[in-house]
């Protein structure tokens, strides 16, 4: 047995030897094999084009790199009117710089899927240098720098480009245009092509990869507190975090989050607490709001004298009633969300950095707003704004947040404009009034200035204005420029002073609120302002019911509730809760949770259903109609009517016509001959054509020779 034993061990290590001495040898002839396989591909063509490839490749990479270092560079310079701003900032927050230029290499690698890539990063690189040029010029205009939702209002920069550029300027931006162009053509025929193999494949799967390390690394910089997802000044923000990242960040980040704790028995908690409704019904006021245009009290500017008060009026009611600052969300520009937090109640601070809820949410919802309060309670409500209707597109969002009418400029007979072309406010008086004189019961008339809008020109552009203004010596440009300022506040305050006193004159309760939107951009700093900050306007509440006088300051999304709470109106979700809950613990949280839901959840404030609906907006308050219809000795046909003005155009059996305007009773259709039977209609129509307001039709009864004591002079 042991020799037996003794034999099959010998055989198993014998055998497990000869294995080992094979695994070896069939190891070596396997290396031997791949080495000879490496050294027949290392001479292969392929191979060695596909290395000669790769190396092209990694150095297109790194000019990739160094031309988003460039790009970023040349973009902070412009947005900061100061290479060395821009070299301060770099060296101050180079992480920040390093990551913005992170997401300009991400966009150049595109230019992998083309032969010509060369000049596909230099349109890349072109595209974010747009970006930061808009910047730059739009923060030479205003304080607000250029974000995402401007490109929303890329239809209305026709009818304000004029406002804020001189025809020089214009000249110039159109020359240097086709100069772009024509480097473009020239770059497309000069730039080489990559003459190697392209292997898509490989291409897209790096920048897939590239795009989708975006997400990531943002969220590792924001930990890491890099970056911030909130602004609390837009303009700050854009310095801190540099253009590339706050433009995208305006562009993607939109809306409200959900909150953490949002749930139906959560809402409902909230609103429990604000109690129900209660109001005065019949004893209830006419409420008039005016949003006056980048108005605030120029006596805060700091090392300003003025050779008169540019405010007599305002200043007096605001001694003799409720007043103080309001707080608004927005600087130099972006009038519609302060008017969105007045007329809501919602707070901006949960929305998206630099968005315009007009232009976004607003564009397919219909949203809770002191209108549909109101209407609940019997009130008209109505709307104006002596500027176009389509203006952050207010012609379809008024709609949307109740108003029964819309006067726009359009629907106005107004003559009298600025040095700068904006509509000056005088007829807006007559505008309210006749709106009030519309209808039988209480109204809400939000009105909307505009004649205080910039630009300011950095230099005299009237002689003989009533107020002079004298500030630091060597900053002329910008003393010109607040002179043109309170020049154009100084007749606001008069229009001011004539709507009070037709007020007074009105045998209604009413109360009237004045705010400013935001202050002006005149390129102030807070600390150049006695109320130290950029974002505090002025708000007085005048009444003719002997109110008591309750001086505070305020935020504008509170503005409406603190107006109600003095005529006693105790209605609509979020007026409640800021008369009931201003100052508590959970005030912004629950804010939040209540805007959510009736923006983006799932509106348990209303029991889950969709509680308002879009109004048929009216444009104006009266019909166009013609009252008749003649036909002078040239052959003309001069229509005669009332509440004409340079919009209305002439349609003759539903053709829109060439119209003459001559006066607001007179218009004229050159060169057509109408003939018995024809209908014709003046409408109301906006700068590009499209129909606001239908007149009323007018069937014409024969021809009737039109002769004026002109006429008979030329014969």
């Amino acid at each position: 047995m042991e020799i037996v034993s003794v034999t099959s061990m010998l055989q198993i290590v014998l055998w497990t030897e000869w294995r080992y001495k094979m695994k070896l040898f069939n190891r070596k002839i396997l290396f031997q094999h791949l080495n000879e396989y490496i050294s027949r591909r290392k001479d292969s063509a392929d191979y060695q084009e596909n290395r000669k490839d790769t190396r092209k490749d990694l150095y297109f990479l790194i000019l990739c790199f160094g031309m988003a270092c460039m790009v970023n560079f040349t973009i902070e310079s412009i947005s900061r009117h100061s290479f060395a701003e821009a070299f301060h900032y770099l060296i101050k927050s180079w992480d920040v710089f390093l990551y913005n230029t992170y997401l300009i290499f991400v966009t150049l690698t595109i230019s992998y899927l083309v032969r010509k890539r060369i000049f596909a990063s230099i349109v890349i690189s072109f595209v974010w240098l747009i970006g930061g040029i808009a910047n730059g010029v739009i923060l030479a205009c205003r304080v607000t720098p250029f974000t995402g939702n401007d490109l929303k209002m890329i239809g209305n920069a026709a009818s304000v480009v004029k406002k804020y550029m001189s025809v020089d300027q214009i000249l110039l931006a159109v020359l240097l245009t086709l100069a772009a162009i024509g480097f473009f053509v020239l770059a497309a025929l000069w730039c080489p092509k990559f003459q190697g193999k392209m292997r898509y494949q490989r291409y897209i799967a790096f920048l897939i990869l590239a795009f989708v390390s975006i997400l990531p690394v943002t969220k590792l910089c924001i930990r890491a507190n890099v970056l911030s997802t909130y602004f609390g000044n837009i303009a700050i923000g854009y310095e801190d975090y540099g253009f590339p990242y706050s433009f995208l960040s305006t562009i993607f980040v939109q809306g409200i989050d959900r909150p953490d704790h949002y749930q139906e028995s959560e809402v409902k908690k909230i609103i429990r607490e604000d109690g129900k409704d209660h109001y005065r019904t019949k004893e209830n006021p006419n409420i008039i709001i005016v949003q006056l245009e980048s108005f605030f009290d120029p006596s805060l500017i700091k090392g300003m004298e003025y050779s008169k008060d540019p405010i007599p009026n305002f200043r007096k009611l605001e001694e003799n009633f409720t007043s103080g600052y309001v707080r608004v969300p927005v600087v130099g520009a972006g009038t519609a969300n302060t008017e969105f937090e007045v007329l809501t109640g919602m707070s901006m601070r949960f929305f998206g950095t630099g968005e315009y809820p007009y232009k976004t949410v607003m564009r397919d919802n219909v949203c809770e707003s002191i209108a549909y309060v109101l209407k609940n309670l019997g009130y008209s409500t109505h709307a104006i704004h002596n500027n176009i209707a389509s203006f952050y597109g207010r012609d379809e969002v008024f709609a949307r947040l109740g108003f029964d009418t819309f006067t726009s400029l359009e629907m106005m007979d107004i003559e009298d404009y600025t040095p700068l072309g904006w509509a000056k406010d005088a007829k807006l008086a007559d505008s309210v009034m006749e709106c009030l004189k519309s209808t039988e019961g209480q109204d809400l008339v939000y009105t909307i200035t505009v004649q205080s809008h910039g630009g300011y020109p950095n230099e005299p552009v009237a002689m003989n204005q009533p107020i002079t203004a004298h500030g630091t010596e060597g900053e002329e440009d910008r003393n010109y420029s607040i002179e043109y300022y309170v020049n154009q506040l100084y007749e606001v305050d008069q229009f001011i002073g004539n709507l009070v006193k037709e007020l007074e004159n009105l045998d209604e309760d009413t109360i009237l609120v004045l705010f400013g939107d935001h202050q002006p951009s005149l390129g102030l700093e807070s600390n150049q302002l006695a109320c130290g900050s950029l974002f505090k306007t002025n708000y007085v509440i005048w009444d003719n019911m002997d109110l008591p006088k309750e001086d505070g300051d305020l935020a504008s999304y509170q503005l409406a509730s603190i107006a109600f709470d003095k005529v006693g109106i105790h209605a609509g979700t979020l007026m409640k809760y800021h008369q009931e809950r201003m100052g508590t613990k959970r005030y912004w949280s629950d804010l939040k949770v209540l805007q959510y839901d009736m923006l983006y959840g799932e509106k348990y404030v209303y029991n889950g259903e969709d509680r308002y609906d879009e109004v048929d907006l009216q444009m104006g308050i009266e019909d166009i109609a013609i009252t008749s219809i003649k036909v002078d000795l040239h052959g003309n046909t001069v229509i005669k009517g009332n509440d004409f003005n340079t919009y209305s155009r002439i349609a003759v059996n539903g053709k829109a016509m060439d119209t003459v305007y001559v006066d607001k009773n007179t218009l004229t259709l050159e060169n057509h001959e109408i003939n018995r039977g024809d209908v014709l209609e003046v409408n109301q129509v906006s700068h590009n054509g499209n129909m606001l307001r239908k007149g009323i039709a007018y069937t014409y009864q024969g021809y009737q020779r039109f002769i004026k004591a002109a006429d008979r002079a030329l014969n």
